[in-house]
């Protein structure tokens, strides 16, 4: 449980350095340019932290993926970036993946 939590603050940290990125304007502008320095550090903190708990290949899997997701929602929210059923698809895609990775590392819950 502790992992998990440790991969949420993670996420929702490198979101909000990505989301900081765009608006730092090429790190032009002070405030957006810390706020993505100071995100992404912390992001990788917590990341680490959830390695203590959770294999790498499934954390890394649900954090890059989560990340985009969230990402290409918030671009198609704040930037009316085009959402095309390729966008959706690949969607999909991502978290079918997520989803594979966490049965194989868990077989047992195949069973079931």
């Amino acid at each position: 449980m502790k992992g998990y939590f440790f991969l949420s603050l993670s996420i929702i940290l490198e979101v909000i350095a990505t989301i900081m990125l765009k608006f730092s304007e090429g790190f032009t502008q002070l405030a957006p340019s810390i706020i993505v320095a100071i995100g992404y550090i912390l992001a990788f903190y917590f990341l680490s932290h959830c390695l203590e708990h959770l294999p790498l290949s499934l954390a890394y899997a649900i954090w890059s993926g989560l990340g985009t997701i969230a990402t290409v929602i918030i671009g198609i929210i704040l930037w009316q970036e085009k959402f095309t059923w390729l966008t959706a698809f690949g969607i999909l895609l991502i978290i079918g993946g997520v989803v594979l990775l966490n049965f194989s590392n868990n077989p047992e819950r195949l069973k079931n």
